[in-house]
């Protein structure tokens, strides 16, 4: 009798949960590009190559660093009271020890990447994952009751803090430090209001049943994170190494504008899904495929017009946006767009794996995904530059990456078969609106680049929303947003 009011309190904190995570994502990457476009007139692009060496080592230990124990708690069955204790005693202590050895082994990293002189940057800017050590859990307890607005705010605070402190020091001459003080500065704005407004006593303690419970998720579940971290990161290492730092700064610049997507609604969606889904198949495990067929076309809906008209007025944005000095950053943005819309679908897999508890699964798709990676992209960038290593990204992605996450879904029990239909429908219009976006900028090639790039887009999205969009996609879109 209870169950329908339940579902609709649950419905309406997952679907406020994604709007404040678009507002805060909104919020933040719109501060973050205005940031970009800032210190890309003030800062070399060497400067920017070192910070992508930084950033690839932050990323790899940022996902490793709590042994997946923050996944075991947004999905723990049982008292949290139990199980906090416990849970922050064992993240902090991973977290300062990974710190301790990356500190003594980071002057191998950067050797490796071919740029020694990152070395004190990489220190200061993975600082950030003891910073995590402290909060994670809380972030965790967070999510899991639907309390995403809180943590919007804290990142949206801490956005605050880092844009206007990295500009500041930009121009004083801060160099590459500008990116990490202004990181650190960020985490520990936005750590600190997480853990005053999770309201959850910070109690050291252990109870070995627990940690081992906690672990028995995690290791796996942290296992296939690295990975993970490997296959989005590899590509900093070997450009640095093979093609030197300032192409890997404008690799970095192509690279971010091909994330502004994910880091818009791929994390909003993510901090809802995890925990939703855990919910699901807790609950009512035979409405999990149909929480999949739903949540997939709207994801490809959302990223598809976004991913092929970046793709296609990749030189006219860049152009635009920073300058003529930064224009070798298309030839690599084109392609890394389409590998945008394959890395949201596989973390959505992964996702939805973590919430069946079949983490071992994701070990074996990261595997397999970063065993073809590797290759691909030194053949890449010794064959063609920054743009043949975006090349081998995609094929790695298509060949292999999105293949073995349909397959270990279909293994896992998850019936996506009906999202065919209206996913090629989408792929369909996404291609109509591409050649019409591509036909348009050509027509229009002496205008200037802003008219170009309006000219363009429109005549692209216009097509692909008639093409590729039915009125029940329309429906369906209105229905979550409006909660």
């Amino acid at each position: 009798m209870t169950s329908e009011p339940v579902e609709s309190t649950r419905a309406g904190s997952a679907a406020r949960g994604l709007r404040w995570g678009l507002v805060a994502r909104g919020a933040s990457k719109l501060a973050t590009f205005a940031m970009s476009l800032v210190l890309a007139r003030l800062l070399a692009r060497e400067d920017f190559g070192l910070y992508a060496v930084a950033l690839a080592a932050n990323q790899f230990l940022f996902y490793v660093n709590d042994a997946g124990i923050v996944a075991a708690v947004v999905q723990w069955r049982g008292r949290l009271e139990d199980m906090v204790a416990t849970a922050t005693t064992v993240v902090l202590t991973i977290s300062v020890t990974v710190y301790a050895l990356f500190w003594f082994s980071a002057p191998f990293f950067t050797a490796m990447a071919g740029s020694e002189s990152a070395t004190p940057v990489v220190r200061l800017l993975t600082l950030i994952i003891v910073i995590d050590g402290f909060v994670n859990v809380r972030s965790a307890i967070m999510l899991r009751g639907f309390r995403q607005d809180m943590i919007a705010k804290a990142n949206m605070m801490g956005i605050a803090v880092q844009v206007p402190l990295a500009i500041t020091l930009a121009a004083l001459g801060a160099g590459v430090y500008s990116f990490a003080l202004g990181a650190v500065a960020n985490s520990l704005v936005s750590g600190a209001l997480v853990l005053w407004w999770a309201k959850v006593p910070f109690r050291l303690g252990f109870d070995r049943a627990i940690a081992g419970r906690l672990l028995r998720f995690g290791v796996p579940l942290a296992g296939s994170l690295g990975l993970e971290a490997l296959v989005l990161n590899a590509d900093a290492v070997i450009v640095g190494r093979t093609l030197g730092l300032t192409m890997l700064g404008y690799y970095m610049l192509a690279m971010n504008v091909s994330s502004w997507v994910p880091g818009l609604i791929g994390e909003a969606l993510r901090h809802v899904t995890l925990p939703g889904f855990s919910r699901v198949a807790d609950e009512n495990p035979a409405a999990f495929s149909d929480r999949v067929q739903q949540i997939v076309p709207m994801l490809i809906m959302l990223v598809t017009p976004v991913a092929v008209l970046i793709g296609v007025l990749a030189p006219q944005l860049v152009a635009l946006l920073y300058g003529p000095r930064w224009q070798p950053a298309a030839a690599a943005l084109s392609f890394l767009m389409a590998l945008m819309v394959v890395r949201m679908l596989t973390a959505l897999a992964f996702d939805i794996l973590t919430s069946l508890g079949v983490t071992r699964r994701i070990v074996w798709m990261n595997l397999s995904w970063a065993a073809v990676l590797l290759p691909a992209l030194y053949l890449g960038a010794e064959l063609g530059g920054i743009r043949g290593v975006a090349i081998g990204h995609v094929v790695a992605a298509f060949l292999v990456g999105l293949p073995v996450a349909v397959w270990q879904l279909h293994r896992s029990g998850v019936v996506i078969a009906p999202v065919a239909a209206p996913v090629s429908r989408l792929l369909l219009g996404g291609l109509a609106g591409g050649a019409a976006a591509w036909l348009v900028a050509g027509l229009t090639s002496d205008a200037v680049v802003l008219v170009q790039l309006v000219a363009a887009g429109a005549a692209g999205f216009a097509v692909y929303v008639v093409v590729g969009i039915s009125r029940a996609r329309f429906r369906q879109i209105r229905e979550v947003a409006t909660g």
